[in-house]
């Protein structure tokens, strides 16, 4: 099973709540805990940012009214260039900027960097980030309400998922493989296996965890938050990397995920093509049936 973040903050009560997470986690929870014998490796991720990410409101100043933008506005790379916003002004990089910007990932780093090599031209590389981002033709910068930032408990997994893991590793000896994503501050990760734009090791494809997958599987069972964002993503990224022959042997829960609301279209669509590359639909009653 792989339960793609379901965290607190992704469920009633939390930042950037989905109206129906809590039932999703229900069934994922009970689907877990009543076959626990027959799931013999559990992944979850967890989406992990620090407060001053690329993708929250107080990263970003609107130049009219001199405030954070409001959750869920849209930053085009034309906006950028218009100098609509600008970045948190006494914003500190980490000290480990050639990590953090790899130059064999990130290849327009050298755009980006001052003299020294170790000081960002922050402007100049938003504007670059931005044009990356549009020009993969799925997002641009969408500005989201703080969320599962990094040690407070909306970053947590929600009880009933964190207690049906509990049982099944004391159940089956098992222990959960983590699977963090973006810690970088600049940039969005909404697959669990690579950036909308990489710029470091962490952030570049993961094929490390994806061939973890893959190795000795029969069956795997995607879940959890949010159907339109990180579940589609994610899976998406597996796909790309899994055996044509093999793709049957992938579930879409249909019934433990749900779309960001106003993001709907795109989760049917993901759910749409999914299925026409062979991906098995099923709810959480059908895994098992038969």
């Amino acid at each position: 099973m792989l339960i793609i973040d379901a965290q607190k903050d992704f469920h009633l009560g939390g930042s950037l709540a989905i109206p129906t997470a809590n039932e999703d986690a229900a069934r994922i929870a009970a689907l877990l805990k009543n076959h626990a014998d027959k799931f013999d490796r559990v992944f979850a991720t967890l989406d992990s940012h620090q407060k001053l990410h690329i993708g929250n409101p107080c990263f970003w100043i609107e130049k009219a009214t001199g405030k954070n933008p409001s959750p869920f506005t849209i930053i085009s790379a034309q906006d950028l260039r218009e100098g609509k916003y600008a970045q948190h002004p006494g914003l500190r990089l980490p000290s480990n900027l050639s990590e953090v910007l790899d130059p064999q990932i990130f290849q327009g780093r050298e755009k980006v960097l001052k003299g020294d090599a170790v000081t960002l031209d922050l402007p100049k590389y938003c504007l670059e980030y931005a044009e990356r981002l549009e020009a993969k033709g799925r997002f641009q910068i969408n500005i989201w309400p703080e969320h599962c930032l990094i040690g407070t408990e909306g970053h947590a997994l929600v009880e009933p998922i964190q207690e049906s893991i509990s049982y099944w590793s004391s159940l089956t000896g098992g222990s959960v493989n983590w699977v963090l994503k973006g810690q970088n501050l600049l940039t969005e990760m909404y697959s669990a296996f690579e950036a909308d734009v990489p710029v470091s090791k962490e952030t570049a494809l993961n094929t490390h965890v994806l061939q973890s997958l893959l190795q000795g599987c029969d069956q795997l069972v995607v879940c959890g938050q949010a159907m339109s964002h990180c579940v589609n993503y994610t899976l998406r990224d597996i796909v790309a990397n899994w055996p044509n022959d093999r793709l049957s042997q992938i579930v879409l829960l249909t019934d433990g995920a749900s779309a960001v609301p106003g993001f709907e279209s795109a989760a049917e669509q993901f759910q749409a093509d999914m299925k026409a590359l062979g991906v098995q639909l099923k709810t959480a009653a059908e895994v098992f049936e038969g």
